[in-house]
């Protein structure tokens, strides 16, 4: 098992950027472990941080190291600072051309990773889990699987707020989630836009179901206790409505890593799963 932690310079962000890399490229250390092939490219989940977080999170946060392992499935985790990794064309920094297709396309390079996209999936948490969601459904030639806990699915919301909002807001007025109106519109755009564009899940889910090709597999978790649980509700009785299987979980938790680091096992399980 090898763990990187490397800086690439981005050409869609302009500047140096760092990356967590776990990739198990070498035989089991114990017999019993999984089935060793040489020549075989790894499946790789790209998998994203939350609010306030970086590339380091998943490793120090979780057990997904063991989990890499035991699945051998590469993971690597970019940083995006508060980007919700959504193209910020103002600061001229492309979060979501970054992560899922520069990054992508670096990773392969670099690692034995398989091409294939029913190998390749995008995963998250929080703020990351909005990012998997979106961006796995707008790169879903790129993306066959996707994994979402509890997914900040805020933009329904957001798109309820004044196109003014932040003119209006008092100098370090708060939003939702202790953001500033502000900083929603620079992330999402107009609020009257955001309903039918491409950050919208739900019109993104529909796009995709309408034309029928390559629908990302998508793995869906949130604690019953986490202040996001009905707007992932909201989506799972979305995506019933329009005919989009998934899988849908919900269980005693909060918006913590007790909660986290067992769903991404068993998402890496369900993952297994897929590839039988």
């Amino acid at each position: 098992m090898a763990i990187l932690n490397f800086t690439m310079y981005s050409q869609m962000l302009h500047r140096h950027t760092d990356v967590t890399a776990i990739v198990p490229a070498e035989p089991p250390m114990f017999p019993g472990g999984p089935k060793f092939d040489p020549d075989a490219k790894l499946r790789t989940i790209y998998l994203l941080h939350g609010y306030s977080g970086s590339h380091s999170d998943w490793l120090h946060g979780s057990n997904v190291q063991q989990y890499a392992s035991a699945h051998r499935i590469a993971i690597i985790c970019p940083s995006a600072e508060n980007s919700f990794y959504i193209d910020d064309a103002a600061r001229d920094a492309l979060y979501d051309q970054y992560i899922c297709k520069e990054l992508v396309e670096f990773t392969r390079r670099l690692f034995p990773l398989s091409r294939e996209r029913k190998d390749t999936s995008i995963g998250g948490l929080s703020m990351g889990g909005y990012g998997a969601i979106r961006n796995g459904l707008k790169y879903n030639d790129t993306f066959g699987n996707i994994i979402a806990l509890s997914s900040a699915l805020i933009t329904d919301g957001i798109s309820k707020m004044p196109d003014d909002a932040a003119e209006k807001a008092p100098a370090g007025g708060q939003g939702g989630m202790g953001m500033s109106p502000s900083y929603f519109i620079s992330c999402f755009g107009k609020p009257s836009q955001i309903i039918g564009s491409d950050v919208d899940p739900k019109a993104l889910a529909k796009k995709v179901m309408d034309a029928g090709v390559n629908k990302p597999n998508i793995y869906m978790a949130c604690g019953s206790e986490d202040f996001l649980i009905e707007p992932n509700r909201d989506l799972h009785n979305y995506l019933e409505s329009i005919g989009y299987d998934h899988k849908y979980t919900e269980g005693h938790g909060t918006h913590a890593w007790e909660y986290w680091d067992p769903h991404i096992r068993t998402a890496m399980d369900w993952l297994e799963e897929l590839a039988k």
